[in-house]
């Protein structure tokens, strides 16, 4: 039977842009009968790691430059060397621990796996739970910025009443949880795993926020709606119409009828279709293949996901605009140092049937309310038409005026605000 190239690289990318769609490092206090145990948990990396990755650096074997003077080829030859020069020699790994361990930080078992979780407890004991999902090649680092605002606001410009008590865990196979050994692991199972987390913590009512996975795991716990949950915040909703999706997997031009917003966001979207979906349709289809490559090489993990980062901040093409190199290389060494670049990947292909439709995203399912917050510099710009589609109880819709998809990591005090808006009703 033929198949059309076309379709079926559009098939794949959908299903990989669902984003659009432990460690033994560690020192825990250990537990074997009381698997509901919360243990405080302190990040303590040997030394001979750390050593073990700038040889590595050292050692690093160099393609050709690229033969384009843009970025249509990918990381350019001189960024990166660039970048990793200052990794393998002035970059240090202890102040990325020092953030982390600033902060409250703890391992409980949930499903069998060790989740690990930051949690910070506002001063206002009135404080609306907020449990805030990372994506990829994001991590817990991405939302260590926004803290401080959520949780202490009249220290940031907020008042009492905004705050929140916030908790962060690391998804399953990122960072210091555990990784699954087994398949299962999407995004309804880690959604169901933070209920527990949540009422595990006393929560008996909360909200949930996510960005890239985050929005997806939301989105899930949305459908799930357990008790107690409040409502969701995402500021990478699921938004594309089916009609619309269909379009963009069979290669089509944009439809009539189309808004200037609607247009603009089909347009984002065709793109990864055509061009900026490739990392979503290996790892969708065989993360164990490129897991080699970010397991064994360096250089190869922080330009796999560099490429992004330049990609998805607001920032013209240009990461280090808007985040510092420290910043960059603190999220791509917590995934060397913990080896999470295959396991990571292996939840796109756990959600490999799932992509930016409505009708496969299911977003006609969730009952609880909704808040969405579009960035300027996000992959798409989901238009409020489609929106108000797709989420059957929004109650927050906004326009930020700055921030990517990083926008928690870009623009906290923006991010902070835009949450203290989307939340307000349900306190």
């Amino acid at each position: 039977m033929k198949t059309n190239k076309r379709t079926l690289a559009g098939k794949i990318i959908a299903a990989a842009l669902v984003l659009f769609t432990a460690s033994g490092f560690a020192q825990t206090t250990q537990t074997t009968k009381d698997t509901a145990q919360i243990r405080p948990f302190h990040v303590n990396i040997p030394e001979a790691a750390v050593t073990d990755l700038r040889q590595r650096i050292q050692a690093t074997r160099w393609p050709d430059k690229e033969t384009v003077t843009d970025r249509t080829q990918g990381v350019n030859l001189d960024q990166i060397q660039k970048l990793v020069k200052y990794w393998g020699t002035d970059y240090d790994w202890r102040k990325a621990e020092a953030k982390l361990n600033a902060l409250s930080q703890f391992i409980t078992k949930i499903d069998g796996l060790d989740i690990h979780f930051i949690h910070v407890r506002s001063k206002n004991p009135n404080a609306l739970p907020i449990i805030l999902t990372h994506g990829w090649p994001g991590s817990v680092f991405e939302l260590l910025k926004i803290v401080g605002p959520l949780t202490d606001p009249e220290a940031y410009g907020g008042k009492a009443s905004n705050a929140f008590d916030v908790v962060i865990p690391s998804m399953p196979g990122y960072g210091f949880s555990e990784k699954p050994k087994n398949t299962g692991w999407g995004p309804d199972r880690i959604g169901k795993a933070w209920d527990v987390l949540m009422k595990r913590l006393g929560y008996n009512h909360y909200v949930a926020q996510g960005g890239d996975w985050g929005s997806v795991v939301a989105d899930a716990m949305g459908r799930q709606k357990p008790a107690g949950l409040l409502g969701i915040h995402v500021n990478m909703p699921a938004t594309v119409p089916a009609d619309i999706a269909k379009v963009l997997q069979s290669g089509g031009a944009a439809p009539a009828g189309l808004t200037a917003k609607e247009k603009a966001a089909f347009n984002s979207m065709n793109y990864l279709y055509t061009k900026g979906g490739g990392y979503a349709g290996i790892m969708v289809t065989r993360p164990q293949t490129i897991g080699y490559s970010l397991t064994d090489s360096p250089v190869g993990l922080a330009s796999f996901f560099l490429d992004k980062f330049n990609d998805w901040t607001y920032s013209g093409g240009d990461a280090q605009k808007v985040l510092t190199k420290d910043e960059i290389l603190d999220d791509i060494t917590l995934y060397w140092l913990t080896n999470t670049g295959t396991s990571s990947a292996q939840l796109y292909w756990e959600n490999a049937t799932n992509n930016f439709n409505v009708v496969e995203q299911r977003t006609h399912e969730i009952h609880v309310p909704v808040a969405i917050s579009v960035f300027p510099g996000e992959i798409y710009q989901a238009p409020k038409t489609w929106a108000e589609k797709a989420y059957p109880h929004l109650i927050y819709f906004h326009e930020a005026s700055n921030g990517g998809h990083f926008a928690q990591w870009e623009q906290p005090q923006l991010f902070a605000e835009e949450l203290r808006a989307a939340f307000k009703t349900l306190r």
